[in-house]
């Protein structure tokens, strides 16, 4: 049996993110997935029980602080946890999840000054799904997804 991907919902159009916009991406994997109902979207920071929309956050040493810097660590921590819960559950090996994101970037993050410098570093939600064995692509790597998947 084929697993289920975990997709970060604003890439699926789902209008999650600070800003209370959406990052839809088209692409013939995605659609894929869509079709097949392999997909179980996820939002950790509204599942860490964030509004929408809320203050832009970024990541400053180890802990995350929104432009209002106001502590949201606890938050952001609670929604990866959920989303490694959900992971476990469907047996998920493959996230695709949000580029640049404080919780969901497995490559870069903003370096916490609120001026829009990326540096390397993942969110709090890349972060644990990693280390607990899921595979994190982003947005841009979609192609690189779609063959792990055809490999799991």
């Amino acid at each position: 049996m084929i697993n289920k991907v975990l997709v970060s919902s604003c890439l699926l159009g789902d209008a999650v993110r600070y800003d209370a916009s959406s990052n839809l991406i088209q692409h013939d994997f995605l659609e894929l997935l869509i079709r097949e109902d392999k997909i179980i979207k996820v939002c950790p920071e509204v599942m860490g029980g964030l509004s929408i929309p809320r203050p832009a956050a970024e990541i400053q040493s180890n802990k995350v602080f929104n432009i209002l810097q106001v502590e949201v660590t606890p938050e952001f921590s609670i929604g990866a946890e959920i989303a490694l819960s959900m992971a476990t559950k469907h047996n998920i090996k493959l996230a695709i999840l949000k580029a640049n994101s404080p919780s969901c970037s497995n490559q870069h993050i903003y370096d916490g000054s609120f001026n829009g410098k990326l540096i390397e570093g993942m969110g709090i939600t890349a972060a644990l799904l990693s280390r607990c064995g899921i595979k994190v692509f982003n947005e841009f790597q979609l192609d690189e997804a779609q063959k792990f998947y055809q490999l799991i």
